[in-house]
Formats: C-alpha cells, sequence, structure tokens
C-alpha cells in the first residue's frame, strides 16, 4: 500500500533541480519527511554515505536510495500512477512519455543549459550573446512543442510531468528575468515572439504544487549573489 511507504526527501528549496520531487511530491498528494541539505558547506560524511555524489535530492524509499532529479521524479510518476503520466505499456502512453522527454530534453539542453552561461558572462555583450542564443533554442525546439498545451503540456489541463521536469527553471527563469538578473531581452522575447511557451510558462509558475517551496525573494537574492562570485572568478 502506498500509504504505507516511507519516504524521506534530502533536499534544498534553493536547488532547482530538488525542486523537481517537490513538485512531484505535492502533486501526488505523497506524505514524505524533508531533510535540509545545506549547499554552501562541505556535505558531512553522513550525507556523502547517503548519496556518494553529495547533491541533491535524493529519495530514500523504505530504505531504498534514489538519485538524480530525473530519476528520482520518473520513479515517484511511475511508482504512484496519476494523471502526470500514462502507463508505458500502451502505444498511447508510450507516446506520450516520449513526446514528454522530447519536450524536457528540449528545454534543459537547449534552454536552460545556455543560460547557464551567464553565470560566467561578465560583459553586457557577452550576457546578451547567451540570452540570445537561450531564446533561439527556446523558439525553434521548445515554441512548436507546446502548440496544443492546454494550458500544460500535450492539451492537458493538469500539471504533467513535462512540468514537474521544467517547472522549477521556468519560474526561476521568470523571476531572474523580471528583477534583471537575467537580462530582460529573454522574457521580452518570449511575449513577442512565443505565444506558446507565454501561456504555458505563466500557467506553470503559478501552479500551486510548483509554488509549494517557492521563495522568490530569497531565491532572488541567492541567485545575485551566486552570480556576482562566479563571474569575479572567472
Amino acid at each position: 500500500m502506498a500509504s504505507q511507504d516511507k519516504l524521506i526527501l534530502y533536499t534544498n528549496h534553493a536547488c532547482p533541480w530538488a525542486h523537481r520531487a517537490h513538485i512531484a511530491l505535492e502533486e501526488l498528494k505523497i506524505p514524505f519527511e524533508e531533510v535540509i541539505i545545506d549547499l554552501n558547506t562541505p556535505r558531512t560524511a553522513e550525507y556523502l554515505k547517503i548519496n556518494p555524489r553529495g547533491l541533491v535530492p535524493t529519495l530514500s524509499y523504505n530504505g531504498e536510495l534514489i538519485i538524480e532529479s530525473a530519476i528520482v521524479s520518473q520513479f515517484l510518476t511511475d511508482r504512484y500512477p496519476s494523471h502526470l503520466v500514462p502507463p508505458s505499456n500502451t502505444p498511447e502512453g508510450a507516446l506520450r512519455r516520449a513526446r514528454i522527454a522530447l519536450f524536457v530534453d528540449a528545454f534543459i539542453s537547449k534552454v536552460n543549459s545556455v543560460l547557464f552561461g551567464l553565470t560566467s558572462a561578465k560583459t553586457e555583450e557577452a550576457q546578451k550573446e547567451v540570452a540570445e542564443k537561450a531564446v533561439d533554442g527556446l523558439l525553434k525546439e521548445v515554441e512548436p512543442l507546446l502548440a496544443d498545451a492546454g494550458p500544460f503540456f500535450g492539451g492537458s489541463d493538469k500539471l504533467t510531468l513535462a512540468e514537474v521536469l521544467t517547472g522549477s527553471f521556468v519560474i526561476r527563469l521568470k523571476a531572474l528575468t523580471a528583477a534583471d538578473v537575467y537580462p530582460k531581452l529573454i522574457w521580452t522575447a518570449i511575449e513577442e515572439k512565443a505565444p506558446n511557451f507565454l501561456k504555458w510558462a505563466e500557467a506553470v509558475v503559478v501552479h500551486p504544487s510548483v509554488t509549494s517551496i517557492w521563495d522568490e525573494k530569497k531565491l532572488v537574492e541567492g541567485a545575485k549573489a551566486r552570480i556576482a562570485k562566479l563571474r569575479a572568478n572567472v
């Protein structure tokens, strides 16, 4: 019985990767114990025994340890069947999962990973170059895949695994752009050229499962300090 499962999530609310697991758990309404891991200090020997990589999230499922955010999220959606993703043992389910996987890959590889370049881009010109590359990837790779969003992926009126795996990054993208941490041209371009993405993103960033651990002020301040530190060391 799912109600008898014991789940412990080792996490940090500032981490977008760990945020994925929170979105899944909140959407599934699965009770769990939370252990906060301080990411600003070296990992303790105790935690490194739990996760030798020292990363979050780590999920303890009845004593079995599962690491890496996408794997944790996929496990949760497989273990607790719901509207998030259909079973894979039907043609429709298998196709749906493949489409979600493509969408997540497109967003993470063509947009989110590109934006990491902003942490080392010192000049406005360099930042603009990174921002334009991310926008280009979004327009070419992501925007077409949201043509049938309703408002969530694939015409769904409920959150799906696609949002579980991207929502934490989308909410940060909008907040950091609004706060001028990321170049404003990113969201301006989205508003002008990506109506599918805009409609979808606006629904994602206000969804209760996405905002359940969200502290915008704290996240923005932390991002500003982190980026300033990284740029100073380049």
